[in-house]
């Protein structure tokens, strides 16, 4: 039967409820548009964009938002079409979804798993969401993937990079774009032994949850296996600001390296303190004392400022590439804002985009189609150069790059030099990798 409500942006949604009793052979002819959880009608599709708005991700969710914004317009055929005209698959034409205007609600996650989960069960059970997509922190993926598995809706994950979330925590309903853990640690070793050499002592801070856990691991395993000692792991709350009291241990302890893994406003109130404290100028075992930071973003670079200067760490994606796609997001992003996307911008308009373009080829909004038009899908034209959508996991595997704060930055977006595009075949591994362990996809979930 069919049922309207009235989205917290005022719009009347139309859509079918559908009926618990149709046989499974129905909900899976790739035609069909009923028999699922939150089937659209014939106008329009609704999708939930659930992001930080509050708390230590606010800045991250802000652009994220920005790019959801964006990534709506051009599938509605608005604006210059972004990253459409650059995709290698050519199913998306600007007419929305499968004929259907795209509509959008919006949560705040509060970076607190239990928020994110209310506001992504409001947005489906009240809104009619069919996709729920967005996030900074991975604790707040793992527990939204979940509901959406439990619910028969896809997420497309936002900005979440601990191993967990396509590792023990993976689920036949979500996908990943985002890199993780193990790829930072992969992509920086080998930087971090030509610059700083194999015989470091390193000290870590890490965020008490769990991407601080897994980022923690990998790059513990990838520096030690070159000749790195760990002489001490600490961890931080994640609703920590001033983090004098971790730091001011770290000069006494035999480290010459601080490994901050720390993001978004815990890595530049660590990484100021750091400095407050004189980390960048002191000398420890004979060599400079240096930091790392593994997981960077240009808003963390711009919220801790000089302070960046000379530190590696890697990134997903950043503004200045050349290729074809990510110029002409940054064309789009920069007309419509006034300033270069951010990686977590990049990475939740891509992931809008590769979501609808998997339901345009499916034929069907069936979140069990959807998954099998995403699973093993091989791309381009979306920055990081060739990729894939690994069935095996949902994880995307692409170019890593390795990033340094720039020393004398021309304005307050060019804050991030890139000195290593690392290769995919470098931070590629196994499903059943160690750091992987424990996971199961399971079965597709339709809903209703």
């Amino acid at each position: 039967m069919s049922h309207s409500k009235v989205s917290r942006r005022g719009v009347i949604k139309t859509g079918m409820v559908a009926s618990a009793g149709l046989a499974l052979p129905q909900y899976l002819r790739a035609d069909s548009h009923t028999g699922f959880t939150n089937a659209p009608g014939d106008s329009e599709v609704v999708l939930g964009f659930n992001v930080p708005q509050t708390g230590p991700y606010a800045d991250e969710g802000a652009d994220e938002l920005r790019a959801y914004e964006l990534a709506v317009e051009h599938l509605n055929g608005g604006g210059d079409g972004g990253m459409l005209s650059t995709f290698s698959s050519k199913a998306l034409d600007g007419t929305g979804i499968l004929g259907r205007e795209v509509k959008y609600v919006t949560g705040d996650t509060q970076t607190k798993s239990d928020a994110a989960r209310a506001s992504a069960r409001s947005m489906i059970e009240k809104d009619g969401a069919i996709m729920i997509t967005g996030g900074s922190s991975s604790g707040v993926a793992v527990a939204v993937q979940a509901l959406c598995q439990e619910a028969g809706i896809i997420f497309m994950a936002g900005l979440t990079h601990s191993n967990d979330t396509t590792g023990k925590d993976r689920r036949a309903n979500g996908f990943r774009h985002f890199f993780n853990s193990y790829m930072s640690g992969a992509a920086l070793a080998p930087v971090l032994a030509a610059n700083y050499g194999t015989e470091r002592k390193a000290y870590h801070l890490t965020a008490d949850y769990n991407w601080g856990y897994t980022t923690e691991e990998a790059v513990r395993s990838s520096t030690e296996a070159m000749g790195w000692e760990t002489v001490n792991a600490v961890k931080t709350p994640l609703t920590q600001t001033d983090f004098s009291s971790y730091i001011a241990p770290v000069l006494n302890s035999g480290a010459d390296v601080l490994v901050l893994n720390h993001y978004g406003g815990n890595m530049v109130n660590s990484l100021t303190n750091a400095v407050q404290f004189g980390l960048r100028e002191a000398e420890a075992n004979g060599q400079n004392f240096e930091i790392v930071v593994p997981l960077y973003s240009r808003l963390m670079a711009k919220g801790a400022g000089a302070n960046v200067s000379g530190i590696f760490g890697s990134t997903n994606w950043h503004w200045s590439l050349q290729d074809a796609g990510s110029q002409a997001f940054v064309q789009s992003f920069g007309t419509k804002y006034g300033f270069p996307p951010s990686q977590a911008a990049h990475t939740t308009y891509v992931q809008t985009l590769l979501y609808a373009d998997a339901v345009t080829r499916a034929g069907s909004f069936n979140p069990c189609a959807v998954a099998e038009a995403l699973e093993d899908f091989e791309f381009d034209g979306l920055g990081n150069g060739p990729t894939l959508y690994r069935g095996a996991d949902h994880q995307c595997f692409k170019d890593v790059l390795v990033v340094k704060g720039k020393e004398n930055p021309e304005n307050e977006f060019d804050l991030l030099e890139i000195v290593e595009v690392t290769p995919v075949d470098q931070v590629t591994y196994a499903p059943d990798h160690p750091q992987f362990a424990g996971g199961e996809l399971g079965a597709c979930n339709p809903g209703a």
